[in-house]
């Protein structure tokens, strides 16, 4: 039986969208292959080549999630088509951050090894990859044959722990300015009350949805109060009340809710599309 080529479906016919899908996964790294050539990076391009493949990482990541509620949400059943093509993306990511970090050792393996035992947040990403890297490799159709369709899905729903990892393993790398760790981690908040929240097999109701929005948001702003109250020397309630000032931009918070409420806003117009009745002309 011949490879199945990416761009194409499980009829073999070629899919535009998946084939779309499969360039714009290419992009991040083809960006920083520009940026690395044309000096793009810094005076420490290496380090900027790490931070930016885990950043990506945990970015295709996060949309590997957005799969099925996209899918439910949109009533799009194509769009499942592309949710193993956009995990195995994320191993990709995440193993080019490892290699980059193990180029800034000199290639020393054991230098790996002794920073990644010695600093906490690279042991935590380090197991985070290992639980992605176990999803890549069954992710394909003859894993499924050989585990069973239930021990299948118990691994694979391990993606939600590794991604919490992944994520505190972002905020504590970022130490001081967490923004885009915590907005990302507010995307995941979303996503997971999102798997509570929905019936199987399809989206939840317009007033879940709208609590979803509501509750992630505030969420992400508990979040990172409390992690400025812990983890660093800078007033707590100076960055929550930054939640309700919008002169200096958006928090993450805040754009977790505007986020969440354009989703329920889909959710809305889909459902109104659902029920809109059809006219028939008569012969």
């Amino acid at each position: 039986m011949p490879w199945p080529l990416p761009w194409n479906d499980r009829a073999g016919t070629f899919s535009p969208f998946k084939a779309a899908v499969l360039a714009a996964l290419f992009l991040p790294g083809l960006w920083l292959g520009w940026l690395w050539l044309a000096d793009g990076l810094g005076p420490r391009r290496l380090d900027a080549a790490i931070h930016f493949s885990g950043n990506w990482a945990l970015r295709v990541l996060v949309l590997s999630l957005l799969v099925t509620p996209a899918r439910q949400v949109l009533r799009q059943p194509r769009i499942l088509l592309v949710r193993r093509m956009v995990g195995v993306a994320a191993v990709l990511y995440s193993l080019l951050h490892l290699l980059l970090f193990v180029a800034d050792q000199k290639f020393s393996l054991g230098t790996v090894f002794a920073e990644i035992v010695k600093r906490f947040y690279l042991t935590i990403g380090f197991v985070a990859l290992l639980g992605l890297v176990a999803l890549g490799l069954t992710s394909f159709d003859a894993a499924v044959r050989r585990m069973g369709g239930r021990a299948w899905q118990r691994l694979h729903r391990t993606v939600y722990a590794i991604g919490v990892v992944s994520l505190f393993h972002f905020m504590l790398q970022t130490k001081a300015d967490v923004t885009e760790a915590t907005l990302t981690f507010g995307l995941f908040l979303w996503l997971m009350g999102y798997r509570l929240v929905a019936p199987k097999g399809g989206a939840p109701g317009r007033l879940a949805m709208l609590g979803l929005a509501l509750g992630a948001g505030l969420a992400t702003a508990a979040l990172e109060f409390a992690w400025y109250a812990v983890a660093t020397g800078i007033d707590p309630w100076r960055v929550a009340a930054a939640n309700l000032d919008v002169g200096y931009g958006l928090r993450p918070a805040v754009w977790v809710l505007v986020a969440g409420l354009a989703v329920f806003l889909l959710r809305c117009l889909s459902g109104l599309k659902a029920r809109r009745p059809v006219v028939t002309s008569a012969a």
